[in-house]
């Protein structure tokens, strides 16, 4: 305060403050330049910082970081919780131990129908649950109704599901449900980036790489390549073929790489990854004869 006057941080940059809005307006053309530089190299310190963990999160009864092959984890209906399927294999192996009726692995309620398994989802969404209004908006998107899709996604973004920022940065690159907006496509990709979103920040880095800025592409590569992307580490890889990065860096992004996919790794998850490769080799070697 100045002579009992508060004074007002600028929003944008936080390089100056101002005693009133007409204060500010007056200097407005005097301070634009800097504060636009300023302000981009703000949202790039919070662009370029490394997340602590994926979007993902753990899995919320080994702990350990949920895999980014969503494929390999669950979303149960019941409760929301995303389960991984190292978790889900040792609950069936205690179920079939004890005789024990199918449950969910995390709220131990019983396993109900596909139909039952909507209707707990769409209760879920009545109680502002973001995950499962991310998941109802992914099943209208696959049942191709994409406006609908977009204000599920839309929800859960206003909620805080990060994946859902991913989401509608693909609605707003197809056009699907939405008019085509380069702008807000980059705008959720980075929302998406910034919480932690590996495959997001790829994108980014793409974006970056098409138009030339190689110096920030290598970093978006470097951030999702440290969180287990592999389609980054690959990138890498040809971007240091390309002269444009160095080995050493190259060797640390390598390392980080493998510490992250090593983290997501258990013994369970590992058997029951090979239990789900033998079934998808039966099913692989199956003709229309051979289905009773």
């Amino acid at each position: 305060e100045v002579d009992d006057v508060k004074l007002k941080n600028c929003a944008n940059c936080d390089l100056v403050r101002y005693c009133s809005d007409e204060c500010q307006q007056d200097h407005n053309s005097e301070h634009k330049t800097a504060c636009e530089k300023r302000a981009a190299e703000l949202r790039d310190e919070l662009l370029f910082k490394q997340p602590e963990s994926s979007h993902r999160g753990d899995c919320p009864i080994c702990c350990l970081p949920l895999p980014l092959d969503e494929t390999k984890s669950t979303i149960k209906s019941c409760c929301s919780k995303v389960i991984c399927e190292g978790c889900t294999y040792a609950n069936k192996l205690r179920e079939k131990e004890a005789s024990l009726v199918p449950s969910c692995p995390f709220c131990r309620k019983p396993l109900s129908a596909k139909e039952q398994c909507h209707k707990e989802m769409m209760n879920r969404i009545e109680v502002n649950d973001p995950v499962a209004t991310c998941q109802i908006g992914i099943e209208q998107y696959h049942g191709g109704d994409y406006v609908r899709a977009f204000e599920y996604f839309t929800r859960a973004t206003e909620l805080g599901e990060i994946g859902a920022h991913y989401n509608l940065s693909i609605l707003y690159r197809h056009g699907h449900g939405v008019e085509e907006d380069f702008g807000k496509e980059m705008y959720h990709l980075e929302i998406a980036a910034i919480g932690g979103h590996p495959e997001a920040r790829h994108h980014l880095g793409c974006h970056e790489l098409i138009n030339d800025n190689t110096e920030r592409a290598v970093k978006h590569y470097i951030i999702a390549a440290t969180q287990g992307h592999d389609e980054s580490i690959d990138m890498l890889k040809n971007v240091f073929a390309m002269g444009f990065l160095t080995e050493e860096k190259l060797a640390d992004a390598l390392r980080a790489h493998q510490a992250a996919v090593a983290a997501s790794k258990s013994s369970h998850r590992e058997a029951a990854e090979e239990l789900l490769s033998k079934y998808r080799s039966v099913a692989h070697g199956l003709t229309v004869s051979d289905i009773k």
